[in-house]
């Protein structure tokens, strides 16, 4: 079943140190176009993200927005400078026995010297995030497929709908277009008659110039092509593989037979039903650029 390039998926997942909302937002486009929107420290991601998303998308654009909420904010790492502390825990004890003052060291007043302790940034594990990360956002592409195949759906029926009304149109032209020879026949015999006023002529004349008008506008060939093509097209509707440009070229065809039929038939029933094919083919084209 095809898919529509019009779709969302989410997903949200609690980890021990944050939750991950991965939204996943995509609109027609004729090629790929990935926009993401990650928080800057979390940028190593992208081309993670992107390489996974061109294995499951093949067109359209797509909006990822990547939150990493309720974050824990321990990521400093304190540690002690031990030899540091201890030549100041050193020094004091000096300066007590040399001024004979009471030796009142503590914790509080060591930790209150420069340089006793370290506090350094705790590297990321940039590993475990990515881990997270791809498994929030393979079940975010998830939701994302079955939101474009419903939408998908939508779009084979109105496709199925729309095949069987220019089947009926084909039809309609399939069946004029012999009587609009016979109605030339009988206008250019009136005329011959109108003008020889009773003379006999030859009517095998007759009969060579109506054979050359009947070739002239026979559209034979452009109606079987016309409806190879609608079957193509309903083969292209049960797909389960990317259609869209195929698509596109099924619909350009479908015009083209239908604009020589048009330029063929010097016939107002035919021209009218050609203009009814024609706004058919317009809905069917716009609607196509949705399709992956």
């Amino acid at each position: 079943m095809i898919k529509s390039m019009t779709g969302y998926g989410q997903s949200i997942c609690q980890f021990d140190e944050y939750r991950i909302n991965i939204e996943l937002k995509t609109v027609n486009n004729r090629y790929l176009d990935t926009n993401i929107k990650v928080y800057k420290q979390y940028q190593f991601l992208e081309e993670i993200v992107r390489d996974i998303i061109a294995k499951k998308v093949s067109r359209g654009k797509l909006d990822v927005s990547i939150q990493f909420e309720n974050v824990k904010k321990d990521d400093r790492v304190v540690t002690i400078n031990e030899e540091v502390a201890r030549g100041y825990y050193t020094a004091m004890k000096q300066m007590a026995e040399i001024f004979g003052i009471e030796d009142d060291i503590s914790v509080s007043k060591l930790s209150s010297f420069q340089d006793v302790f370290t506090v350094e940034k705790k590297e990321q594990d940039k590993e475990r995030i990515s881990n997270d990360v791809v498994s929030v956002l393979n079940e975010a592409l998830d939701n994302l497929t079955l939101s474009r195949k419903s939408e998908g759906e939508r779009l084979v029926k109105f496709f199925e709908e729309e095949i069987v009304i220019m089947s009926d149109i084909v039809d309609k032209i399939e069946k004029r277009s012999p009587v609009t020879v016979e109605e030339y026949r009988n206008k250019i015999k009136e005329k011959v008659e109108e003008y020889l006023d009773g003379v006999q002529f030859d009517e095998s004349r007759l009969l060579t110039e109506v054979l050359i008008f009947s070739d002239k506008i026979n559209i034979t060939e452009e109606i079987i092509r016309f409806r190879s093509h609608l079957e193509e097209l309903k083969k292209l509707l049960m797909s389960d593989v990317p259609v869209g440009r195929k698509l596109d070229f099924i619909i350009q065809e479908l015009n083209r037979e239908t604009n020589t039929m048009g330029s063929k038939c010097n016939d107002f029933e035919i021209s009218k039903n050609v203009v009814e094919l024609k706004s058919e083919i317009e809905k069917i084209r716009e609607q196509a650029q949705n399709i992956e």
